[in-house]
């Protein structure tokens, strides 16, 4: 037996030599860089869905978050991933369009899967230890493996600078995230793309043999090695395509063309769909609808606090301040179009149109005020109008027409600021809005989006000295907006999303009381009796 034989058996048959502080991760793996650091610790490497198994099961004891960042799933669909990840399965999401499904598979590979060791510049995360411990002798002793079934362990790339380098080779550890493959299935998408095809120039180049494997070119599933496999929209997959992924789930293995090699992804496979396609007979091939084995379903924010800490998360407002019932008008909206008969509630109305939103009207606050007055961003009432660009969504009762959806987009608008702008007046002091009202007698407060707290004569704080109880009033609910946004913070911190734009800093102080006089002056136009009304030139008396 030669030393490079005694030295694979001796790592390849005994047990770690190394804590792990993760499943199958060296305490010290990143001081391990060569194939022979790997031997000389007995390196293991666990399989992925035991790496999804065992790292959820490590959270869960240590009380850590398990899917970081997926907001208002906690009752239903994280209960359903608990269980068929500690059950191994791979795992069908069905839910309509912004119900975060390809965010749940990225969370899992970020959170779930551990760093591995994979040869230097591999596409196919070749791990040394993916190779038979026979074939790993071979390599080192460079001679030819003995292949009576060949199977593909790693990339013939791969094996090469085995040979060349020996015990030298050099690894890098890869991160789970960076072991995440997302496929949308589209009409083009081939069988080609998902497991690999000959590569004619490879073929021409280096005068390989055409059905020798150094002329594969891998296809999606074999770069998803070791990680996983999402596939976006499965059923738009056609019935040739979705077989291709079936041995997959079934065996654990595929073929292609006429390669005499059997392919093994070992990765864990994702899909989702819309629930129009999945119900549909026929979207889904029944062998692969019934391999997926377990379908869970998602759905969208159940609450309005969901739905604004959703938007907060994935909208792009890092330099703007965020005043918590502008959020919360804006969330509002798209829960009342979830809600409308006018619309079509099958396709859905995505969290995406409330995130869009958002940063339109960041755009609108810094195009009408903020770039000429050199301010921070700060959205109001008066910047809603924008909100017609984000109006995605299909009508059912109504002609699916431009004009109708912004009709019944501004509906809903509307109805969105009058409930929003009464809470703020449902602790209303009657005499002090009866006073309000007697100050407005033969005046007129102007409310423009170009106007700032402090701009003139027109300005609001200006325009609030002719308005003593007015102003009385704003400065009342300054403390609960303060207290608003110190409380949307400390909700934002268990789901790590940033709260920069929630703070409260210098340009926010004044034109927080910019939002406040618009919102309280909407307020009193609804308020029963009512208190004023909004002309042309800005509200007066009613």
């Amino acid at each position: 037996m030669s030393e490079t034989s005694n030295i694979v058996a001796q790592s390849y048959n005994s047990p770690p030599k190394y804590t792990e502080i993760q499943t199958g991760l060296p305490e010290d793996y990143q001081d391990i860089k060569t194939l022979g650091d790997l031997l000389a610790i007995n390196y293991k490497l666990v399989g992925v869905k035991q790496q999804l198994r065992r790292n959820l099961i490590s959270l869960i004891y240590s009380g850590k978050p398990k899917y970081p960042g997926i907001v208002g799933f906690e009752d239903d669909v994280i209960p359903a991933l608990d269980r068929a990840i500690l059950s191994c399965h791979d795992i069908f999401l069905v839910g309509q369009i912004g119900q975060a499904k390809t965010k749940i598979v990225e969370t899992i590979s970020k959170n779930l899967l551990s760093p591995i060791p994979v040869i230097k510049n591999s596409i196919t995360n070749d791990c040394p230890m993916d190779l038979p411990e026979n074939e790993l002798v071979s390599l080192l002793d460079d001679k030819e493996p003995n292949n009576s079934s060949p199977k593909f362990y790693v990339s013939p790339e791969s094996a090469a600078q085995i040979r060349d380098n020996k015990q030298e080779t050099q690894i890098e550890w890869v991160e789970g995230k960076d072991r995440y493959k997302y496929v949308l299935a589209t009409p083009d998408i081939s069988v080609k793309d998902l497991v690999g095809y000959i590569d004619a120039v490879k073929v021409a180049k280096k005068g390989i043999e055409m059905y020798k494997i150094d002329s594969y070119s891998p296809g999606q599933l074999m770069q998803a090695k070791h990680g996983i496999f999402c596939i976006d929209e499965l059923p738009v997959l056609d019935p040739r395509k979705q077989v291709s992924l079936l041995s997959v789930l079934q065996e654990g293995r595929f073929t292609t063309g006429s390669y005499p090699v059997i392919f093994e992804p070992k990765t864990s496979l994702f899909a989702t769909a819309n629930p129009i396609d999945y119900t549909h007979s026929g979207k889904v091939i029944e062998p692969l609808y019934d391999r997926l084995k377990s379908h869970i379903h998602t759905h969208y924010p159940k609450s309005i606090e969901n739905e604004m800490l959703i938007i907060l998360q994935e909208a792009n407002i890092s330099k703007s301040f965020i005043i918590s019932p502008i959020l919360k008008t804006l969330s509002t909206i798209i829960q009342k179009a979830r809600k409308s008969h006018e619309i079509n509630q099958e396709r859905g109305v995505s969290v995406r149109i409330g995130i869009h939103g958002l940063e339109l009207l960041v755009g609108e606050s810094e195009r009408t005020r903020a770039l000429s007055h050199k301010i921070l961003p700060v959205p109001r009432l008066s910047d809603m109008h924008c909100l017609d660009q984000v109006a995605k969504f299909e009508l059912v009762e109504r002609d699916d027409t431009i004009e109708n959806r912004e009709k019944i987009f501004h509906e809903l608008i509307d109805e969105s600021i009058q409930e929003i702008c009464l809470e703020y007046l449902n602790d209303k002091d009657v005499t002090l809005l009866e006073s309000i009202k007697q100050e407005f007698q033969g005046k007129t407060f102007q409310v423009s989006q170009k106007m700032i707290w402090k701009n003139g004569q027109t300005s609001y704080e200006n325009q609030l000295e002719n308005f003593k109880n007015l102003k009385y009033l704003v400065e009342l609910k300054v403390e609960q907006i303060r207290s608003e946004q110190k409380s949307l913070i400390e909700k934002t911190t268990p789901y790590h999303i940033d709260s920069t734009s929630l703070i409260i800093n210098e340009t926010g102080e004044s034109e927080l009381r910019s939002v406040l006089t618009e919102i309280i002056l909407e307020g009193l136009r609804w308020i029963n009796p009512k208190i004023l009304e909004r002309k042309e030139v800005g509200y007066v008396s009613a």
